[in-house]
């Protein structure tokens, strides 16, 4: 069955609210056992909408479905009081579901975050126009499925979020196949897509263009507590670009990521191309990343030192981190190991990064057939080591090719290093480690 949401009274004139009229044909969809609820061309506002099992919202070719900032007409998280407050977990959401199955996104048209509204350039990186833009105003996620099983998001193009755009929690059987995601990459926080305790997904053909990361796989406190590990997740054939990481992996690590495959794909001017991290006390293990290509850069921030507004990253193609969150030094930030990267070819301004502690170290990494040009593409000087969120925050540090301190069983072979021009940054040296045991590196020049 198809319902129309024109039948149930929206106006497709970019400023009436629909929200009442298209929560209706999902309601009714539902109540007869499932349906397609159709937005067809012409502009709909609105506020949250929240999905239901067995329904699609097929959003057609020129359907252009607009987010509401106005705090009063989005829907907040489902609070529990018991987990207090929760950074991150404020503002509510766009559009979502929860506690569903079988739920559909899909067709050719766009879901607008309005995120143009809420961003303002703060104009403090020097005049170089490339750090975080500021938040002037209300945000809401743009996409929130909780505890969605069966979930399928496909063809979309979710444009100009204000905040994270497609975060799915607690999810399982998830699939997400050529969508776009075109947000501004100096949008603070505007993640691209956000599995978090999640299992069983697959994320095909996508292209992600966006400020903050482009896939971040996570353990935030609440969805660790309610659902267990993210695990079991594909990422392939997709075109990453963030001003932070293409795929990442943390910060957020209060349970285990595991079971995680990143492959062909496109690292498309990241400040990281790959970035691993623990620091809440959880277990990242079994990642599998290969056949990737393109290049990562430095972008500016407001200081080149501690300070911000800042991306994290400094041009690392691959970036791994087992270190406490500030404040918490000398704590147990978790275990990262069992990670092969292969087959990969980047232009960076700075090194493969393994940084792990006396009481965390990295354990059972392997590079294999890594190709890295060092060559000098953005506006920004190198020279400093970045290992944001802690206590060691950035720091000066001449750049090697590889640098680790804290790893156990790091192998590196059939790989490659060249440096491109003359900086400051980095003399040619291709490998630094401190307080490793069992490192196997062969640099083939």
């Amino acid at each position: 069955m198809i319902y129309n949401i024109l039948d149930y009274g929206a106006v497709p004139d970019g400023q009436t609210n629909c929200a009442a009229a298209i929560q209706a044909a999902v309601d009714a969809a539902h109540a007869a056992g499932g349906g397609v609820v159709l937005l067809t061309a012409g502009r709909y506002f609105s506020g949250s909408v929240l999905l239901k099992s067995n329904v699609e919202l097929r959003v057609e070719t020129g359907a252009v479905l607009i987010s509401s900032l106005n705090e009063a007409d989005i829907l907040p998280f489902p609070a529990d009081p018991s987990e207090g407050a929760v950074d991150g977990w404020n503002g509510g959401f766009f559009l979502g579901a929860r506690d569903a199955e079988n739920v559909t996104l899909s067709g050719q048209g766009i879901i607008d975050g309005q995120g143009g509204l809420v961003f303002e350039d703060p104009g403090v990186d020097s005049g170089f126009h490339e750090c975080p833009k500021r938040v002037a105003a209300f945000r809401p996620r743009m996409i929130l499925f909780e505890n969605v099983r069966n979930l399928t998001v496909r063809d979309v193009t979710l444009k100009d979020a204000a905040f994270w755009t497609l975060h799915m929690a607690g999810c399982r059987h998830v699939r997400i196949h050529d969508i776009q995601i075109l947000n501004d990459d100096r949008g603070a926080n505007n993640d691209g897509i956000d599995p978090d305790c999640c299992q069983d997904v697959v994320i095909t053909g996508c292209l992600v263009h966006t400020g903050d990361d482009a896939v971040v796989l996570k353990s935030t406190a609440p969805m660790a507590k309610r659902y267990g590990p993210c695990e079991n997740v594909v990422i392939s054939g997709c075109v990453l670009h963030s001003r932070d990481s293409a795929l990442k992996i943390g910060t957020e690590t209060h349970g285990a990521i595991r079971n995680v495959i990143l492959s062909d794909c496109v690292v498309k001017d990241c400040s990281r191309g790959i970035g691993i991290w623990v620091r809440d006390g959880g277990t990242v293990e079994h990642i599998r990343v290969h056949h990737l290509t393109g290049a990562v850069r430095r972008y500016a921030d407001a200081y080149d030192l501690p300070g911000a507004p800042g991306w994290w990253g400094k041009g690392e193609p691959v970036f791994i981190s087992a270190t406490p969150r500030r404040g918490q030094e000398g704590g147990f930030p978790g275990i990262i190991r069992d990670v092969h990267v292969s087959d990969a070819d980047l232009r960076c301004e700075s090194c493969i990064f393994i940084g792990g502690e006396e009481n965390s170290p990295v354990e059972g990494v392997t590079l294999r057939e890594i190709h890295l040009t060092f060559v000098h593409q953005g506006t920004q000087p190198g020279g400093l080591f970045d290992e944001q969120p802690s206590g060691r925050h950035i720091y000066p540090h001449r750049i090697p090719a590889l640098y680790a301190r804290s790893a156990r069983g790091l192998t590196l072979k059939d790989s490659s290093a060249r440096f491109i021009g003359e900086q400051e940054a980095w003399d040619g040296t291709l490998t630094e480690t401190e307080n490793c045991a069992d490192i196997q590196v062969q640099w083939n020049q």
